[in-house]
């Protein structure tokens, strides 16, 4: 019995929540004598601790948690110890995976010391309660803090987790902003340069010439247990985090929280609130610009954005596409006599040209291109309707496949060791080394997935034709309904762009230069759903 203890390799876990502070928490150094204590006692050796201070146990992305997995994965480790089961997490489900499933999967015994529960144990049938439990109260708390948290808001007590650019958090009061003189300028002299006429590409790029920090580039400086990128791709200032800024209503001394609602306790997803849902308090802190420079600021981008025609919609949104890039082309307003609407590159929209170049195509143009090609496409011969018919069949019929023989390989190799895995399952049942959950869980997931694999190893030797001639026949009637339908089209609806188009590709256009005036010249691809060829247009 002896040997075998000896034979552990221990991982001590030790997790605790905490809302602020670097230094490590007492709690973490309790269950880490009491852990150690505990693998001594018990002949246990101690492969590696693995520590999460100030992490929910909602939450399983937790980089201690994670390099025990790795270690377990790697085969280093095939024991983990943990001061009760509520420190390897609160989400039950997620918790119960683990106890029920991984662990046993890769040969790993677990041991929650407090909650006297042991994998190898025949009495441990109360864990899923005691997860379950452990949930319970971590949704409690979720709402208690919830509920504190709105209170606090509802005060004007600033909750983020750091303070907006241009300010600090108070150190005698954490809920309190204080002006950081270091960067307070910085936000001046946007205001100032926006108030004067300057776009928000202008400032970016002025502010980048600077040498200026980004907010997330001076937070992570000010703080250099964070990772840069976690917190900035760009590490530079663009025209959109300029916008951003212009809109803040924190730089006149007011707080808007609750802008985003958590879907759930369990989920890092939010959703945008309403801005009549937001929780404003005004005069909290000292403002750093002017209501009038603010209000004069706020006019000049309202200005900017308005639009020339109240009524227009792009019909291009999410089908007309960069060439170079794949970015979404965007709207921008034209600059040409009369109004109207350009297309442009949304990577240099929001990037500038250190993005990508800015494909600009008049909205007009495209419009009238795409109506005439469309035209073309729906206007077709007898004898060129027949040809198309045939090319769709063509397209949809089932293509020979070089081999399937490495898939089935794989497969027929995965479904042999799923028998041999579910033979030990029952040697160990027998045994009495796996009680009869454990057993019949694993032993209904193990089965469930050989019955997949069979399912495709069926579907690789017997193709489904049954199947494709249904495809070609739907195909046939769908595409002669289309084209009597708007044989005659006259515009450009949504519905009949997304039901014919794939993408459409507009690439850089250039211009010759005749005397005074230039032509332009650009190319844009049209993608057709029923072919891999685009329509080439100059």
């Amino acid at each position: 019995m002896k040997t075998r203890v000896k034979d552990y390799q221990a991982a001590l876990y030790m997790r605790l929540s905490k809302d602020d502070g670097l230094s490590e928490s007492a709690s973490i150094s309790t269950q880490r004598k009491m852990l150690r204590t505990y693998a001594r006692e018990n002949g246990y050796d101690v492969f590696s601790e693995y520590v999460d201070d100030g992490w929910s146990g909602t939450n399983f992305e937790r980089p201690g948690w994670k390099r025990l997995l790795c270690d377990i994965e790697s085969k280093k480790v095939n024991l983990v110890i943990t001061k009760d089961l509520s420190r390897m997490g609160r989400d039950y489900i997620t918790a119960g995976q683990y106890t029920e499933i991984y662990f046993p999967s890769k040969g790993v015994r677990y041991i929650a010391v407090n909650d006297g529960y042991d994998s190898e144990s025949p009495y441990t049938d109360i864990a899923p309660f005691k997860n379950v439990i452990n949930e319970m109260y971590a949704r409690d708390t979720s709402k208690k803090i919830r509920s504190a948290f709105r209170t606090k808001m509802e005060e004007g007590a600033f909750i983020g987790n750091f303070a907006p650019y241009g300010y600090i958090k108070d150190p005698a009061d954490k809920n309190h902003l204080l002006i950081d003189p270091a960067v307070a300028p910085v936000i001046q002299e946007i205001f100032r340069m926006a108030e004067d006429g300057g776009s928000p590409s202008e400032i970016a790029r002025a502010l980048n010439l600077g040498g200026i920090l980004t907010p997330a580039m001076y937070r992570c400086c000010r703080r250099p247990y964070l990772n840069a990128d976690d917190y900035s791709r760009r590490r530079e200032w663009t025209s959109s985090m300029i916008c951003k800024m212009l809109r803040n209503i924190v730089y006149l001394g007011h707080v808007a929280q609750g802008k985003t609602t958590k879907v759930s306790f369990k989920s890092s997803l939010t959703l945008q609130n309403p801005r009549e849902e937001w929780i404003i308090a005004e005069n909290m802190h000292e403002a750093l610009i002017t209501k009038e420079t603010f209000d004069n600021v706020r006019r000049r981008s309202v200005s900017r954005r308005q639009p020339p025609k109240t009524d227009f919609t792009n019909i291009f949104s999410g089908i007309a596409i960069c060439a170079d890039c794949g970015r979404n082309m965007s709207t921008t307003g034209s600059r040409r006599n009369g109004g109207g609407y350009d297309l442009v590159c949304g990577g240099y929209k929001q990037y500038g040209r250190d993005e990508c170049a800015n494909h600009f195509i008049d909205y007009d143009v495209l419009y009238d291109v795409v109506l005439l090609e469309i035209k073309k496409l729906l206007a077709l011969t007898r004898e060129a309707e027949a040809e198309m018919i045939e090319a769709l069949i063509n397209e949809t019929r089932p293509k020979e496949k070089p081999t399937v023989s490495d898939a089935l390989t794989a497969l027929e190799k995965r479904a042999g060791e799923l028998d041999r895995i579910i033979e030990h399952l029952y040697e160990d049942y027998a045994g009495g080394r796996l009680e009869d959950v454990r057993f019949y869980k694993l032993l209904a997931s193990y089965e469930a997935e050989q019955k997949d694999i069979s399912a495709r190893l069926d579907s690789l030797v017997k193709p489904a034709e049954p199947e494709g001639e249904r495809t070609e026949r739907e195909l046939y009637r769908a595409f002669l309904v289309l084209t009597q339908d708007n044989a005659e089209v006259t515009e450009l609806t949504p519905s009949l762009l997304r039901i014919l188009i794939d993408r459409i590709e507009v690439c850089q256009g250039s211009f010759d230069r005749v005397q005074s005036s230039g032509r332009k010249h650009q190319t844009v691809r049209i993608y057709y759903k029923f072919s891999e060829q685009p329509e080439k247009t100059d």
